[in-house]
This record gives structure tokens, sequence and C-alpha cells, in this order.
């Protein structure tokens, strides 16, 4: 697993020209529409992963 997760486009305009920002781990900054923010991991659900497939059982 790497360290540092990379968006892949902007959350508000939906660019992709996205560059690390100086205020630390997880922030980025948008080049198109000049906004910065933070990305934060918290944490996994309780729950897991449940799919119903066509006729089989739940898991």
């Amino acid at each position: 697993m790497s360290e540092r997760a990379a968006p892949f486009h902007c959350p508000y305009c939906g660019d992709e020209d996205l560059r690390p920002n100086e205020q630390g781990h997880g922030a980025w900054e948008c080049a198109a529409c000049n906004r910065a923010f933070r990305l934060k991991f918290l944490g996994l659900l309780a729950r897991g992963v449940q799919r119903t497939e066509p006729g089989g059982d739940r898991i």
C-alpha cells in the first residue's frame, strides 16, 4: 500500500490538474478552479461488503 493516495479529479470542478499542497499529508490543490482540499481516510465500515447475486445466497 502506498503512503499517499492520489485523487483522480477535483471534487469541486472535476478537472484532473491536481498537485500536492504544501499544507501536509492529504492536502491537494486544483489548478483549474484554484481550490485546495484535503483527503482523509476515516476507516472501514463495520458491516463489510454485502452482495446479492442472482440465484445465490446473501454473503
